[in-house]
């Protein structure tokens, strides 16, 4: 191959992402530690891939204006090459020449000739103009058309603009939502830093920050990495710490934070062997996490309910997934429990758990900063698809705790549809449970919103767009 290794790398990605459905965030590791690319190769194929992924929409919009045919009818091999190179021209310090040159190679090398020789006359003609230029002349007037206008400056199909827009509109107000939607859309550009969690009992923050780590801003279990690999990170190699964003551990410590009812009818239950949350210590301490795969939020809970003499269950519906979360609970001291269920027909009595995690399966729109190219895989139809599983397994969580037991439902989108609605379709055919402020359990978190529910923001907390909702059988 005369192709440099890591502008192959990055193609290879496309590759993979639009034929085998692949994650980027996965695909490109492999091939990088497989090829063995050094810092330098490794850290420009990560920029092209990414790059490419995130800016394919408005990318896309440009090449569209410099080619003589629909873009459906290139061959998807040719179409990714001048994706990478539309990325290099428009959005890296690369020299024109060096972005078109190593396009041109790319796609002979990918394709033929003839395409080699459409790669060059294209990007020539993308290389006219700065990427704020080519928005102008084909995005919609923003002011006829904002949705439209933004959908195509922030790379984002105006599907997913109308519905974070909405979202905002609900949590923080009209003007509020009018003045942030365009922050929020470019904060889902950006590229996350690593951010670990300690995990209670087994590692702290301290130590993570002993290691090179920044103290994270909200959770006491949370480390910024600046840079450097945290495959190598002791702590993480022996599973006393993992990776983990911010939001997800805020909304796990929540969780665990927020008081649970006393129980009544058991045996040794009773204000004399309740805690101060109303749980009972030892045997009888039961949490369960719904829908674990792959185990982060079950490690964190886990790591907290050993401390509180309080078991596990983690259930996963792909035992693949059921695997992987069986390793990140290998570390835990105390007694816990991995099982492959539906978490919609559980194989478990009801009424039994103290505390109960559903962080149900959604479509991703709180998480594009990790997966960018989630945004162009999710359809509309996705949402009311996910909507009725989640609306199913919420309402199996209900019923699996116990009276005065605890359930948060969590999911990384900030789609009202499968959020604030899934809750309150659900607890409209329930007079048994109430809804708990949940932002008191988020300490020092600002921009909370009206609550009772919580949802965080890419742009004004730094993490994904998680959203919670604490509820309590009565």
């Amino acid at each position: 191959m005369r192709t440099d290794p890591a502008r192959l790398a990055a193609y290879d990605t496309l590759r993979a992402v639009a034929e085998r459905e692949a994650y980027a965030n996965l695909v490109l590791p492999r091939l990088l530690t497989d090829r063995r690319l050094d810092a330098r190769d490794a850290a420009l194929a990560t920029e092209l891939a990414y790059g490419a992924l995130r800016g394919r929409g408005t990318y896309d919009a440009i090449l569209a204006a410099c080619v003589d045919r629909p873009l459906a009818q290139l061959d998807p091999e040719v179409l990714d090459v001048l994706r990478l190179g539309a990325h290099q021209l428009l959005a890296t310090r690369i020299p024109p020449h060096a972005a078109v040159d190593s396009s041109v190679e790319l796609a002979r090398e990918a394709s033929h000739d003839g395409a080699a020789r459409m790669v060059n006359a294209v990007l020539r003609k993308v290389a006219r103009r700065d990427l704020r230029e080519w928005v102008d002349v084909v995005a919609p007037d923003p002011q006829r058309d904002p949705e439209g206008y933004l959908a195509v400056y922030r790379s984002h199909p105006a599907w997913v603009v109308s519905a974070l827009w909405d979202s905002l509109a609900a949590h923080r107000g009209k003007e509020a939502a009018y003045a942030q939607i365009d922050k929020l859309l470019e904060a889902d550009n950006l590229r996350p830093g690593v951010t670990l969690a300690a995990r209670p009992g087994l590692c702290e923050q301290a130590e993570l920050v002993k290691q090179g780590a920044e103290p994270g801003r909200y959770a006491p279990t949370a480390a910024y990495l600046p840079e450097g690999d945290p495959a190598r990170l002791e702590a993480v190699v022996r599973g006393r710490a993992g990776v983990q964003d911010e939001g997800s551990q805020l909304v796990a410590l929540a969780l665990a934070a927020a008081p649970v009812g006393e129980r009544t009818g058991h045996t040794g239950a009773g204000a004399s062997g309740a805690g101060a949350s109303g749980e009972v210590g030892g045997r009888d301490a039961l949490w369960l996490d719904l829908c674990a795969g792959p185990g982060g939020k079950a490690a964190l809970l886990a790591a907290i309910g050993a401390q509180r003499g309080a078991r596990l269950v983690a259930a996963e519906l792909a035992p693949h997934r059921a695997r992987l979360v069986k390793r990140a609970l290998q570390p835990i001291h105390g007694v816990h429990k991995v099982v492959a269920a539906d978490g919609t027909r559980p194989p478990w009595r009801r009424d039994v758990f103290d505390r109960v995690l559903v962080d149900a399966p959604c479509t991703g729109l709180g998480a594009l900063r990790r997966r960018p190219e989630s945004r162009w895989r999710r359809e509309p139809a996705d949402v009311s698809r996910l909507a009725a599983l989640q609306k199913k397994l919420l309402a199996a969580a209900l019923d699996s705790a116990r009276p005065g037991g605890l359930v948060a439902y969590v999911t990384c989108s900030p789609h009202l549809a499968e959020t604030r609605l899934v809750v309150t379709d659900v607890l409209a055919g329930r007079d048994d449970v109430e809804q708990l402020d949940a932002r008191p359990y988020l300490p020092g978190v600002p921009e909370l919103g009206d609550g009772p529910d919580v949802q965080l923001w890419p742009h004004l907390h730094g993490t994904d767009a998680m959203y919670l909702a604490l509820l309590r059988r009565r």
